[in-house]
């Protein structure tokens, strides 16, 4: 389907993209497998638990595994966890941009999966809600880099009134792709304005973009959200995404697996999608890929389980994995 959306979109014309750079949090991942979640003072036993980096990592590390070099900019604390990010995305090859926040340890977030594969977060802040304009101001944004912004950074001070001051005055031709996550109808909402106005890429999720426009109606949801003439991507799970775009709106379909975990799906998909965009793609090629690559994440457990370029390639061959 074909529909104009008004303006031309900024983010699916610009130039080439050499780089991520992501000023979204990542954080510890404590994450449980549970047969249910437990009632109102109850308990249950998980029958598999880990600790792992995640939030922004997961973006980070599927857009690395699809060959777009990738950099943090958000904050990371001097503690335990800190050390735990740090040493995954030095694993992962991820530059880190910032120094350590001194004095506070990076936060971490419950994540309970439950038997039908759906995932719920409890989530403690630390060192990465520490970003201010003056640490933003240290990270050397160069031609080629697109930015990565997750509504997360956006629920409180100082990372979101540092964040949506340093998204302004960054050159328009840079690509941003913003995220806004499950609570990103708790940002406010001259804060959200703003940074909408400057994203070129809007990616969420049929709940969040029901949250956003108060229309229930998946389709018409990414319509409104296009109609400022940016590039919208709305997931939707196992029936693929629509993607909205300088006039042009389409369904792009999913790839049935058995779903095991969903956790990290939406960031497998955000950074699969952004590294298409950086290999050439047209924004539904782009689309597409990103679904291999939530498709492959949801059949493995785990909050990083974003696959590699060749996995990706190999699903959209027609492989059996």
């Amino acid at each position: 389907m074909t529909e104009a959306t008004g303006r031309a979109n900024h983010g699916a014309m610009s130039g080439p993209i050499d780089r991520l750079v992501s000023v979204g949090n990542v954080v510890i991942d404590l994450t449980a497998t549970v047969p249910a979640l437990p009632e109102r003072g109850g308990d249950v036993v998980a029958t598999d638990s880990r600790l792992t980096p995640g939030g922004s990592f997961n973006v980070l590390v599927a857009t690395s595994r699809q060959g777009l070099p990738a950099a943090y900019g958000g904050a990371h604390g001097t503690g335990p966890f800190g050390e735990l990010a740090r040493s995954a995305m030095l694993d992962e090859g991820i530059e880190i941009l910032l120094p350590p926040t001194a004095g506070a340890d990076t936060g971490y977030d419950v994540a309970l999966t439950d038997a039908g594969g759906e995932r719920t977060f409890i989530t403690a802040v630390g060192a990465e809600a520490s970003l201010t304009a003056e640490r933003l101001a240290g990270i050397e944004l160069r031609a080629g880099d697109a930015v990565h912004v997750s509504g997360y950074g956006l629920l409180r001070s100082p990372n979101r009134d540092a964040i949506a001051d340093w998204l302004l005055r960054i050159p328009s031709e840079l690509t941003v792709l913003v995220d806004p996550g499950p609570l990103g109808e708790q940002i406010p909402r001259d804060v959200l304005e703003a940074v909408r106005a400057r994203a070129d890429w809007w990616s969420c999720n049929a709940r969040e973009a029901t949250l956003a426009t108060g229309l229930a109606d998946p389709l018409e949801a990414t319509r409104a959200l296009a109609a400022a003439g940016r590039g919208v991507v709305v997931r939707l799970g196992p029936d693929g995404c629509l993607v909205g775009w300088a006039g042009t709106l389409e369904h792009v379909a999913g790839f049935p697996v058995r779903v095991v975990d969903t956790n990290g799906a939406g960031d497998a998909h955000v950074g699969g999608f952004i590294a298409a965009l950086a290999g050439g793609a047209d924004p539904v090629q782009a689309a597409r890929r990103a679904n291999a690559c939530a498709a492959i994440a949801v059949s493995l457990r785990g909050p990083a389980t974003a696959p590699t370029k060749d996995e990706v390639d190999a699903l959209l061959r027609g492989s059996i994995r």
